[in-house]
């Protein structure tokens, strides 16, 4: 089944309200009439401002996390509905960064994955292994376990409206990456998990992104890999002529 790819920048703590508006105005120029999906995650304090730029053209605007809870006494937090009334479409749950920094567990994911969904937000779900659990060779039992606890009570359905990220922690922002064939083999093994909770039908319309040090030079050989639908990009997003490259990989 043919799965159309999908080139996600999460920008991370990176530009500033002013500097976001001059990225999203150049990217928006360089990636009309991209061949890929578009997706730009920035900072919550730039997605009005990015949103603004970005409305009526191919590039959509998804967060970097929110809070599970509607509203109440939650210093710091944003919720799904506040991130719905901006016109945010989707939001990135689980990247290993918050994960390692911020102590999310995988049921804390999974409240968010299922709250993201009550809301009519597109989870793009993370998962993915550190150095030493590769090397222990549970690569494929970890993230499976990661899967399945953030996948808890989500419907047939509603994982159709899912987007998973296999982001191997080894490989963020530290300039290695995975070769294609090790990149494709653990997409390919998330969608063997996805086809046992689900069946082989939802799995095989499941958009699967590999995210770990993504660039230019290296996009086009791994969205070309069978199980891999595209890539959730860091430093790359934050250059307009290099992820507007990716955008058409």
């Amino acid at each position: 089944m043919a799965r159309k790819i999908l080139a996600a920048g999460n920008w991370k703590m990176n530009m500033t309200p002013t500097e976001a508006k001059t990225l999203i105005t150049e990217l928006v120029e360089k990636c009309k009439g991209a061949k890929n999906d578009v997706l730009v995650c920035p900072p919550l304090v730039d997605l009005p401002a990015v949103l603004e730029i970005a409305k009526g053209t191919n590039v959509k605007v998804g967060a970097q996390n929110f809070y599970y809870m509607d509203k109440g006494a939650y210093t710091g937090e944003v919720s799904a509905d506040m991130l719905k009334d901006l016109g945010v479409e989707y939001v990135i749950i689980g990247h290993s960064e918050r994960r390692e920094y911020f102590s999310e567990t995988d049921e804390i994911i999974n409240k968010k994955v299922t709250k993201a969904l009550e809301k009519g937000l597109i989870p793009v779900l993370c998962c993915g292994e550190s150095l030493q659990q590769r090397e222990d060779n549970v690569t494929f039992d970890f993230i499976r376990t990661q899967i399945k606890i953030a996948l808890r009570g989500v419907s047939k359905e509603d994982m159709t409206k899912i987007v998973i990220a296999y982001e191997p922690i080894w490989a963020i922002g530290t300039g290695k990456v995975a070769t294609s064939e090790q990149a494709n083999e653990v997409c390919a093994d998330i969608r063997n998990c996805l086809a046992a909770i689900y069946d082989q039908e939802t799995a095989d319309r499941t958009t699967i992104l590999y995210g770990g040090s993504v660039n230019k030079d290296c996009a086009a050989e791994l969205f070309a890999m069978s199980d891999i639908d595209g890539g959730l990009v860091g430093g790359a997003s934050l250059k307009s002529e290099d992820f507007s490259i990716i955008a058409n990989a």
